[in-house]
């Protein structure tokens, strides 16, 4: 993981999701999501609500990375990787992601997924996202990041990180996922294996955030496959 930060994997694998306090400090927060009106940083901008998305705004990240985005993709996928292949173990599936970032890369952008997927994105007053998962073709990475950087209380109010988790002939089970600046939620793309009495199965997730209902809300989302 980045820097000191563990990763609590059992966590990770019993509910889909965990999180890392602190994964960065208030100042890079500060200078990540000020890289928002530099236009020259971005290949995309996207307003949710001509998308049914939601409502609010997010800019995917162009090549070249900036440093900091690229250094937390980088830090974060090689014990990612390892997750990720305990669960296609878990699972039954052949795949298994090599522990370097950029052989997987290669991978995506072999199969023609070459555009970069970290975002950055920016909420405001009434703004909401909903439920969705980030797949960007057949080549997936089954886990992804996001990173509060913005102060609750005090930069904006609402604005929560949920989870909903479709169990199989069950109903639909939802987290709120409470997140200080800084801190990085770790979850699942699009499904994670489930312990049942018939041995492991597939559950699938999906993530948004609630309405905010005042201020201004930035987060940083680190995917680790890129688009066609």
């Amino acid at each position: 993981m980045a820097g000191s930060h563990p990763l609590d994997s059992e966590t990770l694998a019993d509910r889909g999701f965990t999180v890392v306090r602190n994964l960065i400090g208030p100042e890079e927060c500060r200078a990540l999501a000020a890289l928002w009106p530099e236009q020259a940083r971005f290949r995309k901008h996207i307003v949710m609500q001509r998308h049914g998305y939601g409502q609010g705004e997010y800019q995917y990240f162009a090549y070249d990375l900036p440093p900091p985005v690229e250094r937390l993709r980088q830090a974060l996928y090689p014990e990612l990787a390892k997750v990720a292949n305990a669960w296609n173990e878990r699972l039954g599936r052949p795949r298994r992601f090599p522990p370097a970032l950029k052989d997987w890369l290669r991978e995506c952008h072999e199969a023609g997924q070459t555009k970069p997927t970290p975002l950055l994105l920016r909420y405001g007053p009434g703004d909401y996202n909903c439920l969705h998962r980030d797949l960007y073709g057949e080549m997936v990475f089954p886990l992804q990041v996001v990173v509060l950087l913005s102060a609750p209380g005090r930069d904006f109010t609402g604005g929560e990180f949920m989870l909903v988790e479709q169990r199989a002939r069950m109903q639909s089970r939802g987290e709120v996922v409470p997140l200080e600046r800084g801190d990085a939620a770790i979850f699942a793309v699009n499904e994670r294996p489930a312990k049942g009495a018939r041995g492991w199965h597939r559950t699938a997730l999906r993530h948004g955030v609630s309405s905010l209902r005042t201020g201004e809300r930035f987060t940083l989302g680190l995917i680790f496959h890129d688009a066609a």
